[in-house]
């Protein structure tokens, strides 16, 4: 039979804490007291009782033993209790109270804490303050793995033999990767000491057993204090070594016969779904994010005075008046006038005409732009400022055309540009933008797409203004999400809120939050939305389509009600200009992965990745398991008569060679299953070509039939993995095993995918993975087919086809329109969010559903492995 999963016990977990010896408790209690001491603001906690290396001293030796017990916040002391209780309860039930609190409170915390300072201060010359109970942890853990060693010196890998004394320092680099703000040099120095202990070198440390009887005696501890451990009780480890397989045994066998390890890795599943979600959801505390920072010195952010004003607004309100008079004008007759205009400034002009084809319907128009050659420059760098005349939401761009057209006119007055600067003016913000940065890197599709016939040199950058009132406003909305999740490099967002908000005062807000307060919920949903439309993939603004060429572009919004006017956006154009112009290579020293839940705040990839990584971690392991549960042997059902002697099932033994040693093993433990692969991966395979259909179909229906053929493909979603799964039972027959390895392919295949996804588009990788979890636990249920009717229900829920709908409905969407775009952003953009959703996402869900309506047959037992 396979094993089933251990049930939680409240009882068992009641009756274990009521057991904790007093010492135990009492280092619970402090830490416990300490953290809400450090919500008070009367004193600085974490300041008073951190080991800060600096700062030792003699009258501040105290810190060498209270920095175990102060903790940075409630998430640092919770999981360090969760580790340090069952450690701690161990040594104390194995030493006795009195040695526990002698080396806790003495050389245990003292001699570590000394050793970092030494290291931190003498030799590398850092200040590093640590705290926190993890060097109790990591020394306890040291100590347990010497214990282990010498009852166990190694445990298996394959046909490795791997000591199990390096256990803690494998444990060390895990916690210093994963977990952000750990000291490496910390837990390094707590298990020196725990090997010291462990090996004996230290044990001179411990006060001698007839003190401390000789104390306990005198002060009647045993029968004055409660949970108290005497020096004759201890119990000398009354858990036992830790368990590892025996190296003289063949180590796969005991892996697939371990009960404890088949039991794990479920719960080991959940535990990664879990910990995702709440890593993810901790980011915006002040612990987990930072403030944002310029690394890349030559931009100088608001050190220039900016000029432009005063007769500029003239000029500006002239261009306004002639851009309100094109506004029924055609494409042709509009790019017309605009190019008289840039003729009048002085500039060199071309045009570029483009088509698009998507979705049955045709996207043409024609581009303008005009080229401001460098006084200083050699023409091998060019910076792009982007007026659209329509913007994303298709109103006309009135100020910020006009505004594009006034600072052409005023940039052309200056003889500091050491990079040429292009203005672009385009018909649309979606066809446009993308036909003119497609041609400019010779990437576009001719004749559809002209070439452009004037160019300049690499791009640095580029700004989109996308301003189509003509009343003041209040603040300015920076739009940065590029094509699949894309993003421009940080320093480019940085630069302009340091020019907005600190050099002109004007406030700036990220993903429509446009009274953002700084509080948890504000970032939280900040952060949120930016992960949306990042895992969403498509272009939000003509910036967009730059970004996939490593051109770092922003879109810039003014929004609200308030006392700013154009002279103020113009300001700060102006000021980015000045500081991109000052570059001396491409952006390159911040970070291009990040999410930002304020202006000023953001966490880079490697706090955030871990979230997702978790998430699609969850999915390997329970392949893994499920691939070693299909070579297992199940257990036959009955007994026969042959089998049964005095009530007990007799064991044929059998002789195991490994070199010179031999051994006597059960004949079951060598006995595995031949796994039959073919249907598993025909099934996994086929679900997974399945996804090039819908992904067809949506990219190349009409738009005028999206709506209807996805509701048609809704309804046969809902029922074509009942029929393939009815269809695999009545033809197939698969077994247990067979549908154990169809889930282990189809969960491998999606962690793998997402794995690799999350480096790329982190935001898609979180939301698959996350709706995508309860297929790690969905299984057959041949003989309970109500269950598994009322399991269909959520799982449907849970299908993409269902969460379209679902996303559609909350933002007040068309599905037509919404597929309509999709259609476009493939043909056009190269978007591959379609190619996630049905080719990775949707098989998945599939193979969910055929393994929940699927009948396993009974299978025939193993064959025995020769050794």
């Amino acid at each position: 039979m396979a094993p089933s999963l251990p049930q939680f016990s409240a009882a068992r977990m009641r009756s274990y804490i009521f057991r904790l010896p007093l010492f135990t408790r009492g280092i619970i209690f402090a830490i416990v007291a300490l953290w809400l001491a450090s919500l008070l603001p009367v004193l600085d906690v974490q300041q008073w009782g951190s080991l800060i290396p600096k700062e030792i001293g003699i009258s501040t030796m105290y810190r060498t033993n209270t920095f175990p017990l102060v903790h940075a916040g409630f998430f640092h002391a919770f999981m360090n209790l969760l580790a340090l209780t069952p450690l701690l309860e161990r040594f104390e039930a194995e030493y006795g109270t009195l040695t526990t609190l002698a080396l806790f409170l003495g050389p245990l915390s003292t001699i570590p804490a000394l050793l970092y300072t030494f290291i931190e201060r003498g030799i590398l010359g850092m200040n590093t303050a640590v705290l926190g109970a993890s060097i109790w942890v990591f020394t306890l853990i040291a100590v347990e793995a010497v214990k282990t060693y010498k009852s166990n010196p190694y445990f298996m890998l394959g046909s490795a033999q791997i000591p199990t004394w390096i256990t803690p320092f494998v444990l060390v680099l895990f916690v210093s990767f994963l977990i952000p703000n750990t000291s490496f040099l910390g837990h390094v120095c707590g298990l020196a000491f725990g090997y010291g202990w462990g090996l004996g070198y230290l044990k001179f440390l411990a006060p001698p057993d007839w003190a401390l009887r000789w104390i306990e005696g005198k002060l009647n501890l045993l029968g004055r204090l409660p949970h108290y451990v005497s020096v004759d009780q201890k119990t000398y480890g009354r858990y036992g070594v830790l368990p590892t397989t025996n190296p003289t045994e063949t180590s796969g066998v005991l892996l697939r016969r371990n009960s404890l390890i088949l039991k794990l890795p479920p719960y080991l599943s959940f535990l990664c779904i879990a910990i995702g979600v709440a890593w993810l959801l901790v980011l915006p505390l002040d612990d987990y994010s930072r403030k944002t920072y310029i690394s890349e010195n030559a931009l100088l952010p608001g050190q220039v005075h900016t000029y432009f004003a005063g007769s500029d607004q003239n000029v500006f309100r002239g261009y306004k008046h002639e851009v309100d008079a094109l506004e029924e004008k055609s494409n042709i007759e509009v790019n017309d006038k605009l190019e008289e205009f840039f003729k009048a400034s002085g500039l060199k002009i071309a045009r570029q005409s483009y088509e698009y084809k998507s979705a049955g319907e045709t996207y043409k128009g024609e581009n303008i732009y005009a080229i401001l050659h460098a006084p200083r420059g050699d023409a091998t760098e060019a910076i792009v400022l982007v007026g659209a005349w329509r913007n994303i939401e298709g109103k006309l761009n009135r100020s910020g055309v006009a505004l594009v057209l006034t600072l052409a006119r005023y940039f052309k007055r200056w003889s500091l540009w050491s990079k040429d600067i292009i203005f672009l003016i385009t018909a649309d913000s979606k066809a446009g933008p993308q036909a003119w940065v497609d041609a400019y890197h010779d990437t576009h599709q001719s004749p559809a797409i002209a070439s452009l016939p004037l160019k300049s040199g690499a791009l640095q950058g580029a700004v989109v203004i996308d301003y189509p009132f003509d009343h003041r406003f209040e603040s300015i909305h920076i739009v940065y999400d590029g094509i699949n999740g894309q993003l421009p490099n940080l320093d480019l967002l940085n630069t302009v809120v340091s020019i907005a908000s600190g050099q002109m005062g004007i406030g700036v807000s990220l993903q429509q939050m446009w009274h953002h307060t700084d509080n948890y919920k504000d970032r939280l949903k900040t952060m949120l939305r930016g992960m949306m439309n990042q895992g969403l993939g498509h272009a939000s603004g003509p910036h967009s389509s730059f970004i996939p060429y490593h051109v770092d572009a922003i879109t810039l919004q003014p929004f609200g009600e308030g006392w700013q006017d154009e002279m103020a956006m113009g300001r700060v154009i102006e000021s980015t200009f000045r500081s991109l112009n000052n570059l001396l290579e491409h952006l390159h020293q911040s970070f291009f992965f990040y999410l930002l839940m304020q202006a000023n705040r953001f966490v880079s990839i490697g706090t955030y990745l871990p979230s997702a990584m978790l998430v699609a971690i969850n999915f390997t392991i329970m392949a893994i398991f499920l691939w070693v549960k299909s070579g297992a042997v199940e257990e036959p059902k009955t007994k026969t008569a042959s089998t049964i002697e005095s009530g007990e099932e007799k064991s044929q033994l059998v002789v195991v060679q490994k070199g010179d040693a031999k051994a006597l093993v059960p004949e079951e433990i060598l006995t595995v299953r031949e796994r039959e692969l073919f249907v598993p991966l025909a099934v996994v395979a086929g679900s997974q070509f399945l996804g090039v259909l819908p992904l067809y179909i949506f990219n190349h229906t009409p738009q005028n039939m999206l709506r209807s053929m996805f509701i048609i493909f809704a309804i046969i979603n809902n029922i074509f993995p009942i029929v393939l799964s009815k269809t695999i039972i009545q033809y197939f027959s698969p077994t247990i095993q067979q549908y154990q390895l169809i889930k282990a392919f189809s969960l491998l295949l999606l962690g793998m995918f997402l794995s690799s996804l999350a480096t790329l588009n982190f935001s898609l990788a979180f939301l698959v993975g996350l709706f995508s979890a309860p297929l790690t636990y969905i299984q057959p249920l041949p003989n309970k087919p109500i269950i598994s009717g009322i399991l269909a229900i959520p799982l449907s829920l849970l299908a993409p086809t269902t969460i379209m709908v679902a996303g559609t409905w909350y933002w007040g969407l068309d599905i037509g329109e919404v597929l309509k775009e999709a259609a476009f952003g493939w043909d056009v953009w190269g978007m591959n969010t379609q190619v996630v959703v049905w080719c990775v996402w949707w098989p998945a869900w599939v193979v969910g559903m055929i393994l929940l309506f699927g009948s396993p047959r009974e299978e025939t037992r193993g064959k025995k492995v020769e050794k």
